[in-house]
């Protein structure tokens, strides 16, 4: 599993309408091959600016899988009139969360 995470600028003055747009679109995220989930949220600090984090199976399931499609066309000509400049896209890997008392990679942390 893999997590795209999209950094989303909208312009002030159209977060209502930018949510609504989300909502009219999401579908066709939702049925892409290897999609497994997502979380869209809204910054606290910034409220202009989303994140939506979407779990795949693989890469190749978002690029070129889902972004070469005609839903992907459909579901950013739905949104691209809401950002105030070109969103931002990277991957990460999978990885566990950790309260600190554990391991969350396989490396040597040096005991204090």
């Amino acid at each position: 599993m893999i997590y795209e995470i999209a950094v989303l600028p909208v312009h002030s003055a159209q977060i209502q309408q930018f949510k609504q747009a989300f909502a009219e679109v999401v579908h066709l995220l939702q049925r892409a091959k290897g999609y497994h989930g997502h979380m869209f949220a809204q910054g606290i600090e910034s409220p202009e600016t989303f994140n939506l984090i979407v779990r795949w199976a693989s890469l190749e399931d978002h690029a070129p899988g889902f972004e070469a499609s005609d839903d992907h066309q459909t579901f950013m000509l739905g949104l691209e009139k809401y950002f105030s400049q070109e969103p931002t896209v990277y991957h990460i890997q999978e990885a566990a969360f950790t309260n600190g008392n554990d391991q969350a990679f396989d490396i040597a942390v040096p005991k204090a």
